[in-house]
């Protein structure tokens, strides 16, 4: 079925609700070998490097669970927890943990191990990032409301829904600042 039908089969429900995908339905792995031209100045690898890894990990996801493009809005937390290295085999693992009218927040680990030993893999860092999906003209457009699979899933869920409270809270804050800055007459 194409997207035009898939779109018209859903427009047509008379709830116009759009049908909900298991989290596995997008659920990916984005692997590459980090090589001397990934480097920062300390001889491991740049964290903008596997920031850029994990932007397309997420995007992917989120472009396959919405079925059309989605947009980076935000990348909510980014940890590295130890340091990557030339040779080292980087794996990043993506998944939508929620999901909102057009948003959706993607969880991604990042992995590592050496290209060339039998070792396990080792998490180096994880993320959250909020994408909303867009039509041609880039107009926020509905998504699926994702289904947690597994209680792992489901726990990701609820902890994705307490960082977007936490997320809308902090902007209401930083706004009734800057208002009441503004008309204290403070201009930044």
């Amino acid at each position: 079925m194409t997207d035009q039908a898939t779109r018209s089969d859903q427009a047509s429900r008379p709830d116009g609700e759009i049908p909900g995908k298991p989290t596995a339905a997008s659920r990916t792995t984005l692997s590459h070998i980090m090589t001397g031209s990934d480097t920062n100045l300390l001889g491991t690898v740049h964290g903008g490097v596997i920031m850029k890894l994990v932007d397309d990990a997420a995007g992917a996801v989120a472009g396959r669970h919405s079925g059309g493009p989605a947009v980076t809005a935000s990348m909510d937390e980014m940890v590295f927890l130890e340091p990557v290295r030339v040779g080292d085999l980087v794996h990043v693992r993506a998944q939508v943990n929620w999901t909102g009218r057009s948003s959706m927040e993607v969880g991604v680990r990042v992995m590592a191990e050496r290209w060339n030993e039998s070792t396990p893999a080792q998490q180096v860092g994880s993320a959250y990032l909020v994408f909303a999906a867009v039509d041609g003209d880039g107009r926020p457009r509905s998504v699926p409301q994702v289904i947690p699979e597994t209680e792992r899933d489901k726990r990701r869920y609820q902890e994705a829904q307490i960082r977007r409270t936490h997320r809308l809270a902090r902007r209401r804050a930083i706004k009734e600042l800057r208002e009441k800055r503004a008309a204290d007459g403070i201009d930044d």
